[in-house]
């Protein structure tokens, strides 16, 4: 085990993702400390770490965002590190560069990195710059003057996206070239309330596309790696629901194309840490899409075929260490499924559930990040996602079995979630075919309709009122009404 120059690291985060990196530093012989508002005080997170440190906001999320109290509660915890998990401050330079000037170590790559690759104008010309492919596109402060008849040259359909995107927020798909202006407007009003960044970009529209990533870590050294590529195609809104690796998409030698480009791009930009290289692939073709600086939601899969702790090598790489590891050392062994559970309702559109968790009974024989408890209010505070559920078999057909049972299995009650959602989807002839893309629920409209649950809901109320009990309690009167006698309106 690598001796490390620090014995405390603050997480800068909360849920299953605060579970799941306090797991590893324990396994690694160090303290750790978290931020805490008071919505998340009985939460697994903060019972687990060492250090709770409490901070407040406007609101829950605000608090979460505030570098000055984060900063403040790693003076507070001793800590000589600060982990961001995702979400939140976890791809934000000036947090980045804000940890490191206070002296702690920042676990994730340098603060110009992040600048680089989180600005999607720079990121893309980057890349393009070094010889990696990106799709036909039209950059708007190339000239402005000139962006919506550059736009229309490329031909529709087009994806407006804006500089600073992510999520999917602010994304418009344009197939008539009519509409392009307006979703231009919508495109950059939707930029400008999220990220705070109007500039737009427009590219080729790659219909029916696969969405994959590449994972790959890098230290200080000048070594990169990938530890292969995570099939993430099955999506809502643009974003992910189910993740797998290896991807039924690629043969092994698109594989390795697809994988060295990675490499090749994370080393171009010295990339030191844990990284993400994402894609889109058409027909044997695969272009650039985004880097995401940071740990994905999806890393289990990857650590469950490689049997690499990516927390671990985060810390490791953070500490200045030199990977323990070469390519060659790496092996992919078997298959994994990541089912992402959220507190939502497909049938009506994916809105947020919430509730209170009266009865979590997770399944046995899987991997669940968890960061909820059975009493848990659930509110829509946060992110709706509740806990992942990662199953590894040998084979793919094996591991979507072992998945689905283990969906099946799971007991959630208090809160709607999309359990049933994906256990549809993982019986599904398409998925199971490995025949899907980015648009695939779209297509499949009959999925995200839980027509059995309505059914099953008539058939419980039909019943119900058979039994005398219910019966009579339907029928009687109550008793201030009794009082009125016969008298009617």
């Amino acid at each position: 085990m690598h001796k490390l120059p620090f014995d405390t690291i603050l997480i800068a985060n909360r849920g299953e993702i605060a579970v799941r990196i306090i797991k590893t530093l324990r396994k690694l012989g160090l303290r750790s400390a978290i931020i805490c508002h008071e919505v998340d005080a009985r939460s697994p997170a903060v019972s687990m770490a060492d250090v709770a440190i409490p901070i407040s906001g406007r609101t829950p999320i605000a608090a979460y965002l505030d570098i000055a109290q984060i900063i403040a509660a790693a003076h507070k915890a001793s800590a000589g590190a600060v982990h961001p998990g995702y979400g939140f401050l976890s791809e934000n330079a000036e947090f980045a560069r804000a940890v490191i000037e206070a002296g702690f170590s920042f676990i994730g790559p340098a603060p110009e990195t992040i600048e680089l690759m989180g600005d999607k104008i720079r990121a893309r010309n980057f890349v393009q710059w070094n010889g990696f492919p990106v799709a036909s596109s039209a950059i708007e402060e190339d000239d402005p003057a000139t962006f919506v008849s550059r736009a229309r040259a490329i031909g529709a359909p087009l994806l407006v996206k804006p500089s600073g995107g992510g999520g999917g927020k602010g994304m418009r798909i344009v197939r008539d070239l009519s509409t392009l202006e307006d979703a231009i407007d919508q495109s950059r009003s939707e930029g400008q309330r999220y990220f705070g960044d109007g500039r737009l970009y427009v590219e080729q529209y790659i219909e029916n596309p696969r969405h994959i990533e590449v994972q790959v870590l890098g230290d200080a050294f000048g070594n990169v790696v990938h530890l292969f590529e995570r099939e993430c195609s099955v999506q809502r809104r643009f974003q992910k629901i189910i993740e797998e690796t290896p991807s039924p998409a690629l043969s092994p030698e698109l594989r390795e194309r697809i994988c060295e480009t990675a490499v090749g791009i994370a080393r171009a930009a010295n990339y030191q840490n844990a990284g993400t290289v994402e894609f889109i692939l058409g027909e044997n073709e695969f272009f650039f899409l985004e880097m995401n600086t940071r740990l994905q939601v999806e890393h289990p899969v990857t650590e469950m075929i490689t049997g690499i702790d990516l927390v671990a090598e985060q810390v490791y790489a953070a500490a200045g260490k030199e990977l323990g590891f070469s390519q060659g050392d790496i092996v992919s062994n078997g298959h994994a499924i990541e089912l992402r559970l959220y507190a939502e309702a497909p049938q009506r559109g994916y809105i947020p559930t919430t509730g209170k968790v009266l009865l979590l009974e997770y399944p046995d024989g899987v991997r669940i990040d968890s960061g909820i408890l059975q009493g848990q209010q659930i509110t829509t505070a946060f992110d709706p996602m509740l806990a992942k559920i990662i199953a590894h078999s040998p084979t793919r057909i094996e591991a979507a079995m072992k998945a689905h049972r283990a969906i099946r299995e799971l007991v959630l009650l208090g809160c709607e979630t999309n359990a049933s959602f994906l256990a549809r989807i993982l019986a599904d002839e398409a998925f199971l075919g490995g025949q899907f893309h980015t648009g695939y629920l779209e297509e499949n409209p009959h999925i995200a309709a839980d027509n059995f649950a309505s059914g099953l809901s008539a058939f419980l109320a039909a019943g119900a009122l058979l039994a005398r009990p219910v019966r009579e309690s339907a029928d009687a009167v109550p008793e201030l009404h009794a009082a009125l006698g016969s008298w009617r309106n």
